[in-house]
């Protein structure tokens, strides 16, 4: 099977660069997944690799990951040493085709596959785990509440167009450390019924069909946040305001996550 003339798989590759050019890729920073269609039966198994958390609901689905310690810059130019196709199995899986200099999937592996999981109990159509360091978003987490629902009453209001593209509302972790299955868990546990998960001080998780749409959530969000970063030590002379809101979500046939407007 020809996996890099797959188109999905292009626009896969091609939005590894486009996290990189935002400058929210740093060194090895963010990862992403998307479940792969198809049949993958006849390509051999190259190794296994062992994992500790439980993915049972996603047995016998492949993967398409980056690698631990890789450089999203790279991805593009040198896909088959920088991501891996994976069959999952019971606590191992089958690596097919990639990290062909040896290396691992992402440590960030019980976040992707436990939120692709919660993901698809509420979006069949899902296919997309993105982690990428947003700066403006990640700043927001030093200077704003962490409560979810004021995090994501203010991102709502700083951008018309916000709550289109996040009505679900925005979740968010208090630090911890990363590469563990505990943040993985706990991040599967809000994407039950949301598709982005900020980790204070860290990154951004982003959820959808494809990598285009996962990429064009988190640049929203983030976008709303720079405003927020631009204006928040300055008067707010005038704001869009629960009525807007309400009036933006009418026009749209949209339903913001409950309780969240006033």
């Amino acid at each position: 099977m020809d996996i890099l003339n797959m188109p999905i798989v292009k626009e896969y590759l091609r939005t590894a660069t486009q996290l990189y050019n935002h400058g929210w890729a740093e060194r090895n920073g963010g990862n992403i997944s998307m479940l792969m269609d198809g049949d993958f039966s006849d390509m051999p198994v190259l190794r296994t690799i062992p994992f500790s958390f439980d993915a049972a609901d996603m047995i016998g689905r492949c993967i398409m990951i980056t690698g631990s310690g890789k450089y999203l810059k790279n991805v593009e130019a040198d896909p088959e040493n920088n991501i891996a196709l994976l069959r999952i199995c019971d606590g191992y899986a089958e690596l097919l085709w990639g990290l062909a200099d040896g290396g691992k999937p992402s440590s960030e592996l019980a976040a992707h596959l436990l939120s692709h999981s919660a993901r698809l109990k509420a979006d069949p159509s899902h296919r997309v785990v993105m982690h990428t360091h947003a700066t403006n978003a990640v700043a927001m987490t030093f200077v704003h509440s962490l409560d979810e629902r004021e995090f994501t009453r203010t991102l709502w209001g700083m951008a018309t167009e916000s709550i289109m593209f996040f009505y679900d509302g925005v979740a968010v972790l208090p630090w911890m450390p990363c590469g563990t299955d505990e943040i993985g868990i706990a991040t599967a546990e809000k994407m039950a019924d949301r598709r982005v998960v900020v980790w204070a001080h860290h990154g951004v998780f982003g959820a959808g069909s494809t990598p285009d749409e996962a990429l064009g959530l988190i640049e929203t969000v983030d976008k709303a946040a720079q405003f927020y970063m631009m204006t928040a030590h300055l008067p707010v002379l005038q704001k869009i305001n629960d009525s807007q809101l309400k009036e933006m979500a009418a026009v749209l046939g949209i339903t913001p996550r409950p309780g969240y407007i006033d």
